[in-house]
């Protein structure tokens, strides 16, 4: 792809710069872009990165950061009141997780510069941890501590968490493997209501399993303490 200036339309040099690099990032990686590309593709003074960011790297995190956050932006989580019942939010989590990764084009720059910093991920796979990724998970943290015990350890509530993000991930990573087992027909029959769906009955049997394998130990203990009691009078 030539350094064709990109449109100046309703974006700051600042948002341009972004989106010149992100695009030259995900086509070349980092060590394959230099800054002059990315300020002539963005229309703007060779000092501009300096500038606003410090210097390349700190672009690049913002590139990789910005990618990350413009599935959410797009697809964003529904606004949730005290009554909204935990097994509706995990619906909801899960919803809008598999429209992220499966709806949109998957050619853009945002995913294609995903894709790279995933497969050799740097510092800036740090900062998207903290910055984006971390708060979505402490929000299903939040929803399966609602649905569980609290008795139930935060290992296990983080093990259910990944298992969950696991499920929902799969349909994107492994689409080129699904397409193959699949007929054409049988692949167009996984719309993202019906994997979201299927992903949050098959995670809701798990969690009421545990549920209630944990609160059978709670029972078994406290029966020990009374027989215990019981026989010491």
């Amino acid at each position: 792809m030539e350094n064709v200036p990109i449109s100046h339309d309703s974006e700051t040099p600042r948002e341009r710069i972004v989106v010149a690099a992100g695009e030259i990032f995900a086509e070349r990686g980092f060590e394959g872009t230099t800054v002059r590309d990315i300020c002539q593709r963005a229309g703007a003074n060779i000092a501009a990165v300096n500038y606003y960011f410090g210097d390349k790297l700190q672009l690049y995190i913002e590139a990789v950061c910005q990618a990350h956050r413009w599935r959410i932006e797009r697809y964003p989580l529904p606004v949730w009141d005290e009554t909204t019942p935990a097994r509706t939010k995990l619906a909801d989590f899960v919803a809008t997780f598999v429209r992220r990764v499966r709806s949109g084009p998957d050619g853009t720059w945002h995913s294609k510069l995903m894709m790279r910093e995933l497969a050799n991920p740097t510092a800036a796979c740090a900062e998207m941890v903290e910055s984006s990724i971390r708060p979505q998970f402490e929000i299903l943290l939040g929803i399966l501590r609602e649905l569980l015990p609290t008795k139930v350890a935060e290992e296990r509530l983080r093990l259910t968490a990944f298992s969950i993000v696991g499920q929902c991930l799969f349909y994107h990573f492994a689409d080129p493997v699904i397409r193959k087992l699949l007929s054409e027909e049988e692949y167009a029959g996984l719309e993202i209501d019906r994997l979201a769906n299927h992903i949050t009955e098959f995670s809701l049997a798990s969690i009421d399993r545990l549920a209630k394998e944990v609160a059978g130990t709670e029972r078994g203990a406290n029966s020990a303490v009374g027989l215990q009691r019981g026989g010491a009078r």
